[in-house]
């Protein structure tokens, strides 16, 4: 049966947002402000509306490029009407004891997933299929107890990338352009515990290597580029091809690890029986004594479980440019897939994320040499990439679902499963098909939401 608890990675209700702490007076609000007599006349002379005009001019400009790009790049693209979402900045206790950071989108409530015939939502073409086979079943979960050092030796031509799969995915929708409902996830890992980058990062534009995978399909996805999250995520708005997509790249993928399997959709409830509540309140499972407690936004019963893929996956624009990949009603994308990476499936909490995606880029990821795969050492940066991944799953995974080897606990499973999936991405680098393809800088660890 599935659990009703809900992911700390939901929406936040705007009702649990603290009202300002000092309300002015009527008295105050109409109140006329007026500057001493010396500074008005310096700024209403020629000199100082010169000095003014040029401020004007540097913060008009300053603010224009807050955000990344929708393609996620530096491209100067001036955004004037974005309407920034509010964001919830909370801290949960992580599965490895430390404290993480989650800045969750303020919202009443998330559109129900009326699932219809997925049939016509998105259509998908091969473009290259050489040399890509795929296992016709699942990893054996017997593979999983054993010690990732041995497994990793015995198994290691698995984990060799030696072809590549292109697909072409034309993803049909029906809205108008919209703002997309992110969140942002920081590690317990870091020692400045914030989410907020310095300023040598501030031009970093790895966190939007995926969101032309959101902009092409019409939500618009507004990064601020102070922010330094680990991983950022999707709640809304919600496409029916969402979940064709992330089960398309699911089947076509080389070999699975599955912790889930899909289940029957739930029967509907007679009239006389009360059944589950529509949409669930569900207060935050880390309380703060300090702070109050989060009410997470009104969110609708799947009707059935869901699932998520965690998988290596690179992404192209259709034609050359990313603006190709944009049309009315539809967008069209090439995706590649890995014949040496796993794909990933756990079961997962209401409220999990729609889509996510690992900041780190498989640029980023090549950078660390085979010799610094350290299974053993948590605290080498190859464990940091694998604690990352784990910490933000640990935060979306229903474990009361989870269907790992009876005699592994599920949490060391999971672990070892997504140091296969970044072992797999790091090796991908020998592969003279993965850099002919590949654009390393639009590739990385994402994630789907699917039945």
């Amino acid at each position: 049966m599935p659990s009703h608890s809900v992911s700390p990675l939901a929406p936040i209700h705007p009702s649990s947002m603290p009202s300002p702490a000092i309300t002015p007076t009527h008295e105050e609000r109409e109140k006329e402000k007026s500057a001493p007599w010396l500074v008005r006349k310096l700024f209403g002379s020629l000199p100082g509306r010169v000095v003014m005009s040029s401020y004007e001019t540097l913060r008009a400009a300053g603010t224009s490029v807050v955000c990344l790009s929708p393609w996620g790049d530096s491209s100067p693209v001036v955004l004037p009407c974005i309407q920034f979402r509010d964001l919830a900045v909370h801290a949960i206790v992580a599965a490895t004891g430390g404290a993480a950071l989650v800045a969750a989108p303020v919202m009443d409530s998330l559109a129900a997933e009326a699932i219809t015939d997925l049939s016509q939502e998105i259509f998908v073409d091969t473009v290259l299929d050489k040399g890509f086979e795929r296992t016709a079943e699942t990893i054996d979960h017997t593979a999983l107890r054993q010690p990732l050092g041995s497994l990793l030796s015995m198994d290691g031509t698995r984990l060799e990338t030696t072809a590549v799969k292109v697909l072409l995915i034309t993803l049909k929708y029906n809205t108008t352009m919209s703002d997309a409902a992110l969140g942002y996830f920081r590690s317990s890992i870091h020692g400045d515990h914030s989410l907020f980058s310095s300023v040598k990062d501030y031009l970093a534009v790895e966190k939007g290597w995926f969101s032309p995978y959101l902009f092409a399909s019409a939500r618009r996805p507004a990064i601020p580029r102070n922010m330094s999250p680990d991983i950022v995520f999707c709640h809304s708005p919600f496409l029916q091809g969402d979940y064709q997509v992330g089960e398309t790249l699911l089947k076509q993928s080389a070999f699975i690890i599955s912790f889930a399997t899909p289940t029957p959709p739930l029967p509907a409830p007679e009239k006389h029986q009360h059944g589950a509540p529509r949409f669930l309140h569900h207060r935050s499972p880390q309380p703060s004594s300090a702070e109050p407690e989060l009410l997470h936004a009104a969110l609708p019963l799947p009707p059935q479980p869901r699932r998520m893929v965690i998988m290596l996956v690179g992404i192209k624009p259709h034609r050359g440019i990313w603006s190709t990949s944009a049309r009315p009603s539809e967008s069209i994308m090439k995706y590649i897939l890995l014949n040496g990476s796993p794909a990933i499936v756990v079961p997962v909490k209401i409220g999990a994320p729609l889509v996510a995606w690992y900041t780190l880029t498989l640029e980023k990821l090549w950078k660390l040499s085979a010799s610094e795969i350290d299974y053993a050492d948590p605290k080498s940066k190859f464990g940091g990439i694998v604690e990352v991944l784990f910490e933000y799953l640990d935060t979306c995974v229903d474990w009361e679902r989870f269907e790992g080897p009876w005699d592994l606990e599920p949490k060391r499973a999971l672990d070892a499963a997504l140091a296969l999936l970044v072992t797999a991405a790091i090796r991908s680098k020998e592969s003279t098909e993965v850099q002919q393809e590949l654009d390393k800088e639009r590739a990385g660890i994402a994630m789907w939401r699917i039945p």
